[in-house]
C-alpha cells in the first residue's frame, strides 16, 4: 500500500511541515500546527501546478522607460482618516484595518461609507458578522442612510464577486476578512489558506477594476492581525486602532502605506453619533488646572502633530520584590531610567515599587518624554507637586546627559498656543519665544531646578 502523505500547516503564519510540531519554527507559536486533509493537499498541489503552467515570461524594461502612475486621491469625508492615508483614498488600493473588539472599526468604515454615498458615490458594504437590520440600526445613529449605500450580508466570496461585477461600485468595505470563505478552497473560514486566497482575489479585483477596498481584520491576543503574516504583505495599507475602550478617544495609526508616509496618526472621538474626528486636542490628555504629586507634562509628536500629554508616576515602598510596571511607555526604558537615577542621584529606588501611566491611552514611541518620566518619578518620590505651567522636554542618555529632541520649534509653538509659560529643555531654542526656558543638560540639574 502507498504510504499516506500528511501535511501540517501553522494557523498563525502559514508555515507547512510534513510532521506535527508543538511549536512552529517560523513564528514560534505554540499549538498552531493543524493537519491538512487530503482534499486540501490536493488543492494546494493543483494550485501550484496551474500557476506555474500558466505563467508567461516577462521582459524587463529600463526604469527610465517606465511611466509613473498618476495617483488621484479623493476625500473620505474624514479629515483624520485622510491624514493617515496620506491625503485621501487611492483608487485601486487595498487597505486593512485592525483593532481590538469594540474599538470602532465597523463604526468608522460605515461612517466613511455613508459620507461617500452622500456625495453620490456608489458604495458596497459587505458584512459577514451582522445582518442587514443590525447595520441599518447603526446607520441610523451615524446618519449614513443614503440611496447609494448598498448592504450585502454574505460570507460566500463568489456571491460577493458576482455582486461587484454586476454593479459599478466606487468603494467596497469587507467586514470582516475572517468571515468570508471561498468554495474553491477546501478549508474552514478564517483559516490560513482561506484568508490568503480571499485576500489575493480581493487584491486582483481592486487592481483590475480600480476600486478601493477596505478590509476589517480581527486581532489576536497579542495585538496582531489574525491570520497569516502574508495578509499584511499583500495589502497596500495597514492601519491599527489604538486606545482604551473606556475612553472616548481612539488613535488610528498607520504601519504600512505604499502611497504615503506611516508617521501620521488620526485621532477620533467616540460619542452618540459614532466615531468622529477629534476637533481639538487641547486638554484631552492632561489636566491644566492643577497637577498632583507624581504628574508631569510633556509634548510628543504624533506624525506632524504636537500633543501635550500628562505623565503619571507612583513610587511606593515595596513589600518583597520591587515591581516595575508601565502603561503606554516602554518597560525596558523605564528600567534604564530607574537604574540611571540610582547611580547618578543615589536614590534607593531598588526598594520601591514604580508604576508609570500615560494618560489618554497614548503609547509613547519616542525618547522625548524621558525627562518628563524622571520628573514625575522624582515628584512622586518626594511627594512634591510640580508646576502646572511647566513642561519637560528631553532625551536622557545612559550617561545622565539630557539631549535635544527633534521638532523643538513645533513643540514650543504648541506649548505657547496652549498658554503654558515655562519649559525645561537641554539647550536654548534657536527661534525666539515668549516661553521662559530653563536649561538642564544633565539629570542633576533637574533635581536642582525642582
Amino acid at each position: 500500500m502507498a504510504k499516506k502523505k500528511t501535511l501540517f500547516e501553522c494557523q498563525s503564519c502559514g508555515f507547512q511541515s510534513p510532521r506535527w510540531m508543538g511549536k512552529c519554527t517560523s513564528c514560534n507559536e505554540w499549538e498552531s500546527m493543524i493537519e491538512l486533509s487530503s482534499e486540501q493537499i490536493k488543492f494546494l498541489k493543483e494550485t501550484s501546478s496551474s500557476s506555474s503552467a500558466g505563467s508567461t515570461l516577462a521582459k524587463a524594461k529600463p526604469i527610465t522607460q517606465i511611466e509613473e502612475d498618476n495617483i488621484i486621491r479623493f476625500p473620505s469625508g474624514s479629515r483624520e482618516l485622510d491624514l493617515v492615508l496620506g491625503g485621501g483614498i487611492v483608487p485601486g488600493s487595498l487597505t486593512l484595518i485592525g483593532g481590538s473588539p469594540g474599538v470602532g472599526k465597523s463604526t468608522l468604515l460605515l461612517k466613511i461609507a455613508g459620507n461617500l454615498a452622500k456625495v453620490s458615490k456608489k458604495v458596497l458594504y459587505v458584512s459577514g458578522e451582522e445582518s442587514a437590520g443590525q447595520i441599518k440600526l447603526r446607520a441610523n445613529r451615524l446618519d449614513a442612510n443614503h440611496d447609494n449605500l448598498y448592504l450585502l450580508p454574505e460570507i460566500n466570496l463568489s456571491s460577493v464577486i458576482s455582486e461587484i461585477n454586476n454593479q459599478s461600485y466606487e468603494l467596497i468595505v469587507i467586514d470582516s476578512i475572517q468571515t468570508l470563505y471561498s468554495e474553491e478552497t477546501p478549508s474552514a473560514p478564517g483559516s490560513v489558506t482561506q484568508v490568503r486566497t480571499i485576500t489575493f482575489d480581493l487584491m486582483r479585483i481592486a487592481k483590475s477594476l480600480h476600486i478601493p477596498i477596505f478590509i476589517i481584520g480581527h486581532i489576536t491576543k497579542d495585538g496582531s492581525i489574525a491570520g497569516p503574516r502574508v495578509l499584511e504583505h499583500m495589502v497596500d495599507t495597514v492601519l491599527y486602532f489604538e486606545g482604551d475602550n473606556n475612553s472616548d478617544l481612539r488613535l488610528l495609526r498607520g504601519f504600512k502605506n505604499r502611497f504615503g508616509a506611516t508617521n501620521e496618526v488620526g485621532i477620533f472621538e467616540m460619542n452618540k453619533e459614532g466615531l468622529n474626528d477629534a476637533k481639538s486636542m487641547a486638554g484631552k490628555f492632561f489636566n491644566k488646572e492643577k497637577l498632583q504629586s507624581g504628574s508631569a507634562l510633556t509634548v510628543i509628536m504624533e506624525g506632524s502633530r504636537p500633543i501635550i500629554i500628562e505623565v503619571q508616576a507612583l513610587v511606593s515602598e515595596a513589600y518583597g520584590h520591587p515591581k516595575r510596571s508601565s502603561t503606554g511607555f516602554d518597560n525596558n526604558r523605564l528600567g534604564m531610567l530607574l537604574a540611571l537615577l540610582e547611580k547618578k542621584l543615589d536614590l534607593p529606588l531598588g526598594t520601591y515599587d514604580v508604576f508609570i501611566n500615560i494618560s489618554g491611552g497614548i503609547k509613547i514611541n519616542e525618547p522625548s518624554a524621558d525627562l518628563a518620566i524622571i520628573a514625575a518619578i522624582l515628584s512622586s518620590y518626594r511627594d512634591r507637586e510640580l508646576s502646572a505651567e511647566t513642561l519637560f522636554l528631553g532625551e536622557v542618555s545612559l550617561t545622565g546627559e539630557i539631549r535635544e529632541v527633534l521638532g523643538l520649534s513645533q513643540r514650543l509653538k504648541e506649548i505657547e498656543t496652549q498658554g503654558f509659560t515655562k519649559v525645561v529643555i537641554p539647550n536654548k531654542p534657536t527661534e525666539t519665544t515668549s516661553i521662559k526656558c530653563f536649561i538642564a543638560n544633565e539629570v542633576s540639574k533637574v533635581v536642582e531646578w525642582m
